[in-house]
């Protein structure tokens, strides 16, 4: 793979920050949540979130 360039490293971090807030949100949403579905829905897309932040991590660690 190739190198980062300096460009694509702040976008790159801007976007890893910007899905751990989304994740932290939707978790807060997720526990103040009664609907049992509309907390599984939560749950879910907070999931979500973290396994992107997770995936764009990698290139981080190439």
């Amino acid at each position: 793979m190739a190198d980062l360039s300096q460009v694509e490293l702040q976008h790159l971090r801007h976007l890893i920050g910007a899905h751990e807030t989304v994740y932290q949100k939707l978790n807060t949403y997720s526990a103040q949540a009664v609907d049992p579905q509309i907390k599984q829905i939560f749950t879910k897309a907070a999931q979500d979130s973290l396994n992107t932040k997770q995936k764009l991590m990698t290139f981080l660690n190439n």
